[in-house]
């Protein structure tokens, strides 16, 4: 394997076993302590341990080892996980995290913070009360040194064997666990060459009772090597605790196969595979017999030796029988070919428009029916291909528990976070850009939103303030909330901030929602003093920079004394997307079909001065003639396309309806960026290019035109009935 993969994947499993390591943390600190809790944070600091000791990253090795002596002592009953327990692996956690990153940047051979490594080792070994931990020397000693005790038999009854002779028998639970068995057999072609390699499968039950999650194999195996026993013995660090690990060292005295063969659950079956390489027939006498054992083992021993070598020539399956290789349910693979296979789908798309323009034209009706064949397959390939992409913004949620812990402890507050639609998925690329948003919008909840436990009594709440996160899915969108059940958004100290900064005039109304939108100016604030946490007047206006760049929108709703909501609506995917294009006059545009409601004819509808009555009911619209200063329409009729956004609907007025469309999004680069109306563009089948629409911006519009004043309307929104202009 290439070293830098390697490193790159052992850096990868060792933050997601982090994670899991902290979740579970929080999880005792939330519910108590629980054994599967414990277990799961021993194994994570285990693995990593072991993963590390594969690659020689011995910083990590050293000081996760004594982590994970505490979590042995905690998991048998000798020390308590309490708080201060809590706050200690928690904090080993994040250090562990920064030797990580260092592998990751190739400096591990740099100490990334002495100071903090030092503190967190006293602790650890405060709590051991042996500084330091004999544990350790204990824990690198070989598994199995006979012939360390025995030296003399070594040189006087050592077999004629060159190789080194291993017997593995793997927990049961392993494959549970996350560890393969297969790994650590490759692992072993670094220190060596195998060879006799055999598997016991005597304790395979039958297909009725077999459980595809439990490990019923045993390995018997000959390794060449020039290695040493440490060296080798190495390779099993990792799964030391959850193995038998037998090692004989070439030569090895018969002592030692005698104590194999007393020792495994299958003396018969491995006497018969020692004897097809391992050991003489005479020497495997020897080990058969006891000590002054007499003729009639050794004939028991010679029929072993040829009834081996007879089965070793002849195939020993089965009928029927069949290997079966372990099946993965889940691969890794880089973001970048992903987005590879992204671009390459949405050039297929645009080739497949291409097509099916040529065979509209051409009237052949096979070809079109051809056409339309592989246009349905194509677009099943970009589901499917937008689909693996798409991952749970759990990836996101799953780091607050820990800064709301951490955040509510420097504060002093008590409270609580409640997760929902975690499982909500969307495109990976807004998973990781939206981390950064969220973090400001739930530090401001918990140091402005949220009350002091004092005043919350006072207010009549109950002492623990609550945080809560939400996503779900509306109208092609998914919509994540952050909300707090705190003191809420007062208007009037908003509203004097921003006329004392000059941002709104002092006759000027606003409505609520105006009013709300002024915290995400830049600089502002109303924080009465300046914290860790807040108070600089940054970071909301970063929110919704970070937020409109994923062709987004956040907004807030608030109830002074109740609380506050901070509403972020963004698209499933950047990607490519189900479009609907409209023609106005010699120009083509696209509208995201999952926000198109309708489509009706304009003329005869009973409306004015932009608005028009739909089934009783006014809605805005806005005419996209008049909005990108296109010649006025001289004949023809116009039709209305019905768009919402969240719960605001709009009308816009269109001279065509051309029909639904695959749209693959192409950035409009910086000299458009300003340019609100208009989100992206995309290339049509003929090679033109159509722009697609920004619809919450012009919903927004229409909803900012219907409330302006027009000279003759009447009270209820409309000029009294005439026929509409279009």
């Amino acid at each position: 394997m290439d070293m830098d993969m390697a490193r790159d994947a052992l850096v990868q499993e060792a933050r997601e076993l982090l994670s899991a390591m902290e979740s579970a943390l929080l999880q005792i600190e939330t519910s108590g302590a629980d054994s599967e809790a414990i277990n799961a944070i021993f194994r994570a600091a285990h693995t990593i341990k072991g993963s590390a000791g594969l690659f020689a990253f011995n910083r990590i090795v050293s000081f996760t080892h004594i982590v994970e002596s505490v979590l042995d002592r905690v998991r048998n009953g000798k020390l308590p996980i309490d708080g201060p327990m809590l706050s200690l692996l928690l904090n080993c956690g994040d250090y562990i995290a920064q030797l990580v990153d260092a592998i990751a940047d190739r400096t591990e051979e740099i100490e990334p913070d002495e100071t903090r490594r030092a503190g967190l080792e006293q602790q650890l070994n405060g709590l051991l009360g042996e500084i330091p931990s004999v544990a350790a020397a204990a824990e690198t000693a070989p598994v199995e040194a006979v012939d360390d005790v025995l030296p003399e038999v070594v040189a006087a009854d050592g077999v004629a064997n060159d190789n080194w002779h291993l017997s593995l028998r793997f927990s049961p639970d392993v494959l549970r666990m996350g560890l393969d068995p297969l790994s650590f057999l490759q692992y072993l072609g670094n220190v060596g060459t195998i060879v006799n390699l055999h598997t016991l499968t005597e304790g395979v039950p039958a297909l009725a009772e077999l459980d595809p999650e439990q490990h019923y194999l045993g390995y018997e195996l000959d390794l060449v090597s020039t290695a040493d026993r440490a060296s080798i013995d190495s390779v099993f660090d990792f799964i030391r605790d959850d193995a038998t690990i037998h090692l004989l060292a070439p030569h090895a005295p018969i002592a030692e196969y005698r104590a194999l063969l007393a020792e495994v659950a299958e003396p018969e079956r491995v006497a018969e595979l020692l004897a097809q390489g391992s050991l003489t027939a005479d020497e495997l006498a020897q080990a058969l017999a006891p000590e002054g054992g007499g003729e009639e083992v050794t004939a028991v021993a010679q029929v072993l030796a040829v009834d081996s070598l007879l089965k070793a020539a002849v195939p020993t399956n089965r009928p029927g029988e069949e290997k079966r290789g372990y099946e993965q349910k889940f691969i890794k693979v880089e973001v970048s070919k992903l987005d590879q296979l992204i671009d390459l789908v949405g050039e297929l798309v645009i080739a497949g428009a291409g097509a099916s323009l040529i065979a509209s034209k051409r009237k052949d009706s096979q070809f079109e029916e051809a056409v339309q064949s592989i246009s349905e397959l194509v677009e099943h390939i970009r589901d499917a291909a937008l689909n693996l992409r798409m991952v749970p913004i759990g990836e996101v949620f799953q780091r607050f528990p820990r800064v709301v812990r951490d955040i509510s402890l420097e504060l002093g507050k008590e409270i609580e976070l409640v997760v929902t639609g975690a499982d909500t998925e969307l495109d990976k690329s807004m998973v990781e850009r939206l981390a950064d948003p969220l973090m400001h919008i739930v530090r401001n909840a918990m140091d402005h939103g949220i009350e002091a436990t004092e005043a919350r009594i006072q207010a009549g709440k109950a002492a623990a303030g609550t945080l809560r996160l939400n996503a779900y899915h509306e109208s092609g969108s998914i919509v994540i909330e952050v909300s707090d059940d705190g003191r809420g958004l007062n208007t009037a100290r908003i509203l004097a901030k921003a006329v004392e900064r000059g941002l709104v005039a002092p006759e000027q109304i606003l409505a609520e929602h105006e009013i709300f939108r002024l915290i995400f100016e830049p600089g502002f604030s109303t924080a009465e003093q300046i914290t860790n946490l807040s108070g600089r007047g940054v970071g909301m206006d970063v929110v919704r920079k970070n937020i409109e760049s994923l062709r987004g929108e956040v907004e807030i709703l608030s109830t002074e004394g109740v609380g506050t909501t901070v509403r972020i609506r963004l698209p499933l995917t950047l990607a490519i997307i189900d479009g609907f294009q409209v023609m106005v006059h010699d120009a083509v545009f696209v509208i995201p079909l999952d926000l198109v409601i309708e489509c009706i004819d304009l003329a005869g509808q009973d409306g004015h001065h932009d608005i028009v009555k739909l089934r009783g009911e006014p809605l805005p619209y806005l005419r996209l003639r008049d909005l990108f200063e296109m010649p006025r329409l001289e004949q023809g009729r116009e039709s209305l396309v019905v768009v919402q956004f969240g719960q605001q609907r709009a009308g816009l007025v269109v001279d065509r309806l051309l029909g639904e469309f695959q749209a693959v999004i192409k950035p409009l680069g910086e000299l458009f960026s300003r340019i609100k109306s208009i989100s992206g563009s995309t290339i049509l089948g003929d090679g033109k290019v159509a722009l697609i629409l920004d619809v919450p911006n012009l919903v927004h519009q229409a909803m900012v035109q219907q409330a302006v004043p027009h000279p003759g309307k009447a009270a209820n929104g409309f000029a009294s009935p005439q026929k509409s202009n279009g």
